[in-house]
């Protein structure tokens, strides 16, 4: 079967997604829904989210690479773009694969969309048997800080008064929306991001597959990823890790 470019109605606009049904002569395991990361970085991981797909394909395993609203080629603007709304987004993939009669393998989250992924599985338990995180952020408050560091470092080499972290969140708090790298962040999706962590785990019968990427093999992985695999596992959730040696993209 063709990878097939759809569009699926979703609550916040159109959504585009790239399908890849499985190969015909692999095993049948289900249809996984890639949630991308954040901003630029959903795009500079594009190439390499195509490849896995491919990869995943041989193995079984459908794919649907989804665009949430107001990224990508969906419809919306990403200064509309909202955390709710994304996890809407993902019940409607959910929706058009069922629809279709595809079983759910789970759902496969990179960075700031592990994160999502994760809070997806909490709201779909009975839908969600499987995630597969790669690298996924831990900390939604510090990963925030990182994205304000961005126009904080940006405005260096400018004249007139600099900018700090603090002077952003509290334009972000007053209401306002800061542009970041091009990328419009709105107050309501900035507070949605700053509350979100892997505090809470996904449903104890969600399997787990956490993947870090790492410098040389004797790496260990993130102290974050650690600590929230030890506590996850501590609450009953199966989690199996893996670090690969591999250069960031």
């Amino acid at each position: 079967m063709a990878i097939q470019p759809v569009l699926i109605e979703g609550p916040n606009g159109p959504l585009f997604a790239i399908h890849h049904p499985p190969a015909e002569n692999a095993p049948e395991r289900g249809d996984l829904i890639y949630v991308p990361p954040f901003a630029e970085e959903m795009n500079q991981a594009r190439r390499m989210a195509a490849m896995q797909a491919r990869r995943l394909v041989h193995a079984g395993y459908g794919v649907l690479l989804l665009d949430p609203a107001g990224t990508g080629d969906s419809g919306g603007d990403f200064a509309d773009a909202r955390w709710d709304g994304w996890l809407e987004d993902i019940a409607a993939g959910l929706d058009w694969l069922e629809g279709r009669g595809r079983p759910l393998a789970g759902l496969w989250g990179l960075r700031l969309g592990g994160l999502l992924a994760v809070a997806a599985a909490r709201a779909n338990p009975a839908r969600v048997p499987r995630l597969l995180l790669w690298q996924p952020v831990t900390s939604g408050r510090t990963f925030l800080n990182q994205f304000l560091r961005l126009r904080v470092a940006a405005g260096l080499s400018g004249d007139g008064e600099r900018e700090t972290t603090a002077t952003l969140r509290a334009a972000l708090a007053a209401g306002e929306p800061v542009e970041i790298a091009g990328y419009p962040l709105a107050p309501a999706l900035a507070a949605a991001i700053e509350g979100a962590d892997l505090t809470v785990p996904p449903p104890e019968a969600c399997a787990v597959a956490w993947l870090d990427m790492v410098a040389s093999p004797d790496s260990p992985p993130p102290p974050a990823s650690a600590r929230t695999i030890a506590a996850w596992r501590e609450a009953g959730v199966s989690v199996a890790h893996r670090t690969v040696v591999g250069e960031p993209f």
